[in-house]
């Protein structure tokens, strides 16, 4: 039986049209998949009370000269570090178990965490002293920005600690430095669109937020040099740049942007240059190996437990199939 040509032409046309139908979806499902496989660790509610909690803390630990009275003990403020330090250490461990608790974080995530703190904490040394120039910084922008601000936060903070340990910089300032670290990686995390933009529009925005959380971070640990060494009398500065105990917050606000013009801005500029050039030139391949990781980890993963629909002969019937999805 000879079969018409318009019924050949309509049946190829729509298997044509089928297969590449479902191919098309195929891919868009496989990607979409890929995307999910690869998103940031969220942030439930007890990771974010405990974000804002140590924030709040730190926030109050910094900046509470600047609204004390003259007749504080603002010269012993160096002392208050240690008290500092101890309340600041068990808020972190508070944010990473609230992080665990919210979205099943495992063994994989931590030892990412612990492989990210040590590269930082090694790049540091290569720049120390020399105009600012701290590569690590480049790091904690990309990482908190695939790993999310729950995950940047503790990276942030962890990765200073580690570096002050390596290159023997620990002191009464380490809080304020793991405080603000911790701040600035966050702040990667919190960028809009994750899953929409990608290659250079990402990386001009990450160039971008750098070079500002570059001076942001000098401005907030700048604030305790300039409490603690000018606090009384303005004594290794000069008059107008000098903190006054119990003066207005706008005067003493006026002095301390002049204390950081003076000071760091060419330590700050230096730390947002590099920043942004490391960011534009290696950040397309650091945030694919990144992204790669993260969905090989699949840190989101939780291992549900179903019972078998028919039981072997011979088998216990409570026996349990183990299955792992991803949210």
């Amino acid at each position: 039986m000879t079969t018409p040509t318009g019924t050949t032409t309509g049946a190829t046309a729509g298997t044509t049209a089928g297969t590449t139908a479902g191919t098309k979806a195929g891919t868009t499902a496989g990607t979409k998949a890929r995307t999910r496989a690869a998103r940031a660790i969220r942030l439930g509610p007890r990771s974010v009370a405990a974000l804002v909690l140590v924030s709040v803390v730190g926030l109050i630990a910094v900046g509470w000269p600047l609204f004390a009275d003259a007749d504080s003990a603002l010269t012993d403020h160096a002392a208050d570090a240690p008290w500092f330090f101890a309340l600041l250490l068990p808020l972190l461990i508070a944010v990473v178990v609230a992080t665990i608790a919210d979205c099943g974080m495992d063994a994989k995530a931590v030892a990412m965490l612990g492989v990210l703190a040590a590269v930082g904490a090694a790049l540091r040394p290569i720049g120390a002293g020399t105009a600012g120039l701290e590569p690590m910084f480049f790091l904690m922008v990309l990482s908190g920005r695939v790993l999310g601000p729950g995950f940047g936060f503790v990276l942030g903070a962890v990765t200073m600690f580690a570096s002050a340990l390596l290159t023997g910089g620990v002191g009464p300032w380490l809080p304020t430095q793991m405080l603000s670290m911790g701040w600035f990686s966050m702040g990667a995390g919190l960028l809009p669109g994750p899953e929409r933009i990608r290659g250079r529009a990402e990386r001009l925005m990450l160039a971008a937020y750098g070079f500002a959380a570059a001076f942001a971070y000098g401005t907030v640990t700048n604030l305790y040099g300039w409490v603690t060494v000018g606090g009384t009398g303005g004594q290794g500065m000069g008059e107008g740049i000098s903190f006054e105990p119990g003066g207005p917050l706008g005067e003493n606000l006026v002095r301390f942007l002049a204390y950081v013009a003076a000071t760091s801005l060419g330590w700050d500029l230096g730390r947002a240059l590099l920043t942004v050039v490391l960011t534009l030139t290696a950040g397309g391949v650091l945030l694919r190996a990144l992204r790669r990781a993260t969905r090989r980890a699949n840190f989101e993963a939780q291992v549900t437990f179903e019972g078998p629909r028919e039981a072997p002969a011979g088998e216990a019937a409570h026996r349990a199939q183990i299955t792992s999805e991803a949210k």
